[in-house]
C-alpha cells in the first residue's frame, strides 16, 4: 500500500458509560464505525485507544500490538466527547459537589444556561 495512504486518519469518538463509538475516516475517504464496550479490562485497558488501534491495524495491514504505543503519525486528528459525566449527574452517581462563587459572579447560574430574555444585551 502507498505510504501516503497510511497517513491522515481522522477519528471521532463518543465514550459513553456502556459503549464507546468510534467513527474513522481513512485517508482515502472510507468511513468506518466501530462499537466497543467502554469497560472491558479483560480485553483492553482503554476503549477509545483500542478502537483507534483496531481500525489502524485493519486498514493499514500493519501489526499494532495493544501493549505498544500507537504511532501518532498515522493520525490527522481525534475528536472525543463523552456522556459519562452527564450520566453520572442524571443518575445521581459520583461525589457530592458544591459551586462556590464570589459576589462579582452572582448571576453566573442565571446566565450559565443562556436562557436570558435578551441574550445579546450587554
Amino acid at each position: 500500500m502507498d505510504s501516503k495512504l497510511l497517513k491522515g486518519f481522522s477519528f471521532a469518538i463518543d465514550r459513553g458509560g456502556t459503549f464507546t463509538d468510534v467513527f474513522a475516516k481513512t485517508p482515502t475517504g472510507k468511513s468506518i464505525v466501530m462499537k466497543l464496550l467502554s469497560e472491558d479490562p479483560a480485553n483492553y485497558p482503554d476503549a477509545p485507544r483500542e478502537g483507534i488501534r483496531r481500525i489502524l491495524e485493519k486498514e493499514t495491514g500493519i501489526s499494532m500490538p495493544a501493549s505498544e504505543p500507537i504511532d501518532p503519525s498515522y493520525i490527522k486528528w481525534i475528536r472525543m466527547g463523552t456522556t459519562v459525566a452527564t450520566n453520572a449527574l442524571l443518575e445521581r452517581k459520583g461525589e457530592r459537589m458544591a459551586l462556590v462563587i464570589n459576589k462579582g459572579f452572582k448571576d453566573l447560574l442565571y446566565i450559565g444556561n443562556q436562557s436570558r430574555p435578551q441574550i445579546f444585551d450587554l
